[in-house]
């Protein structure tokens, strides 16, 4: 029999990404197997180490895809199996997440576990909204109560008079099914009819939406904002504060949905920066990066590095997949201080520097045919140009046609990924609101995939934003319309112009 794993239940926070404690990363990218809930974010879930087996056993209020016992019965069959189990629960596993039960049967088979914490939504929530549970000036207690509990029923487990009287703030999880109860039994057990309530759903995410009001009306305000779960109420009166210190609703891209369609390697910086922003990304590449078929023409380059005068990376993709080439070949990253580089764009001047290496050209326009102007005179030089293996040919024609001796060679292909079935049917359903394109081959290979659901026709309720000329070029041709080119043609430049776009939206709408 195998020796014992080890289960660690570990909260997920409330929504957000960003929220999950440190540790419960580092436990995400050692699991052998995850055990997760509906409402935990698919970006979270991506940090599990490839190989690892991911069990879906979300429950909603309509469904239950394992039964609690099931799923206590599955993590201690998994770690006495040997092994690493993360038991990814959404806010904190033990505040009404059943946490409690599942150490219980952990404990019960001899199985070792490890709780880690996480950011309740009972405290995210508020504080996204831009309400303190508790405020010097307002309260100094409050409580946290299921609103999943049947108010009504004779033997409850809330004692709604202490409730009702005996707390500054309540905060209640799940409750909006039972809201009417709710209120009812708090007025009726003496809170003030005109104590500010709000309601926040989907709290701490792109898409979170917050109704206030009173006990007295807040049942009305919820059903005509159709408030869904999941949601947070927040009875008490810290709750008039939203007004003045709301700040995740008023960032600029807030509530935005947006495609992200560059490889997987590369989505994340362009993620994170929308994120910071208020939007939601939606990670669904187009394409996905690989070596070249035949390593030999860049591995000849590589070893002849000394006959040539310059080097030009025109993406960060190329950086990347060329400096690794050299380590795997042996050949020191010093090999290319004698040669004079060029970058396309301060993205890849970076890339360069991060392996310590000098730029001594940079166009002020990002563009090659910039580069080619830019360069002065290279008659009779010989030139190293690494690039993708469908590159556009442009550069290397005019650096020949001023006299440059030109070696083209590939670095890395763009191989197309397939819309999955999940992303074509969110853009059916209008479910998204911007999409990226930061390459011609990310719109090529979208619209491929696409092509059942006419991809200009899918995208026209979208805003779409390309990251240059180029790519908005071959957008056009594959008659989809463009809104948005970025003057910078780079990530900074792109994620600027959608803010001011989207901000030019909204003053049109509030005309």
């Amino acid at each position: 029999m195998c020796s014992k794993g080890l289960v660690y239940l570990v909260g997920a926070g409330p929504g957000d990404p960003g929220l999950i404690t440190v540790k419960g990363l580092a436990c995400l990218q050692k699991a052998d197997v995850i055990v997760y809930d509906r409402l935990v974010s698919a970006s979270l879930l991506r940090q599990a180490p490839r190989g690892c087996e991911m069990i879906d056993v979300g429950k909603s209020p309509q469904r239950h895809t394992l039964p609690q016992k099931a799923i206590d019965a599955l993590l201690v069959e998994k770690a006495l199996a040997g092994k690493v189990v993360v038991r990814l629960k959404g806010g904190d596993p033990f505040l009404f997440g059943r946490g409690g039960e599942e150490a219980e049967a952990l404990a019960k088979a001899g199985v070792p576990f490890e709780v880690v914490p996480g950011v309740t939504s009972a405290i995210a929530a508020p504080a996204y909204a831009g309400i303190p549970v508790t405020h010097r000036q307002q309260t100094s207690a409050f409580a946290v109560i299921t609103g999943h509990e049947d108010p009504t029923k004779a033997d409850s487990s809330l004692d709604w008079q202490k409730l009702a009287t005996g707390v500054g703030t309540l905060v209640c999880l799940m409750g909006v099914g039972n809201l009417p109860q709710i209120v009812a039994k708090l007025i009726e057990h003496g809170r003030d009819p005109h104590t500010p309530v709000a309601i926040v759903q989907q709290g701490t995410e792109a898409r979170q939406r917050t109704v206030t009001g009173t006990l007295a009306d807040i049942v009305q305000k919820a059903r005509a904002a159709d408030i869904k779960p999941p949601a947070v109420t927040i009875v008490g009166e810290v709750v008039a504060l939203r007004d003045k210190l709301r700040w995740f609703d008023t960032k600029p891209l807030f509530g935005k949905r947006v495609l992200v369609t560059r490889s997987r390697q590369q989505a994340s910086a362009l993620s994170e920066r929308l994120r910071q922003l208020g939007a939601e990304p939606l990670e669904y590449p187009a394409i996905e990066i690989a070596p070249p078929k035949d390593m030999a023409p860049l591995d000849e380059a590589i070893a002849r590095l000394s006959a040539y005068d310059w080097l030009i990376l025109t993406s960060t993709n190329g950086v990347r997949a060329f400096v690794d080439r050299m380590s795997e070949k042996g050949t020191d990253i010093q090999a290319l201080g004698r040669l004079k580089i060029a970058a396309i764009g301060p993205a890849t001047a970076q890339a360069l520097a991060g392996h310590g290496l000098r730029v001594d050209y940079v166009p002020e326009v990002y563009t090659t045919k910039e580069i080619a102007t830019g360069l002065g005179d290279v008659t009779g030089e010989r030139i190293l140009l690494p690039r993708a293996e469908q590159a556009p040919k442009q550069l290397a024609q005019a650096l020949r046609g001023k006299g440059a001796v030109v070696d083209e060679v590939v670095a890395y292909r763009t191989l197309a990924v397939g819309a999955p079935d999940e992303l074509k049917a969110l853009l059916e359903e209008g479910q998204i609101d911007i999409v990226t394109f930061t390459s011609s081959s990310t719109v090529r290979n979208l619209a491929n995939s696409l092509q059942g659901l006419e991809p200009a026709k899918v995208l026209s309720c979208c805003l779409v934003a390309c990251i240059g000329p180029v790519t908005a070029r071959t957008a056009r041709r594959l008659g989809i319309r463009v809104d948005v080119v970025a003057g910078e043609h780079t990530i900074a430049g792109l994620v600027e112009a959608i803010v001011t776009a989207v901000a030019e939206r909204r003053r049109d709408d509030e005309r």
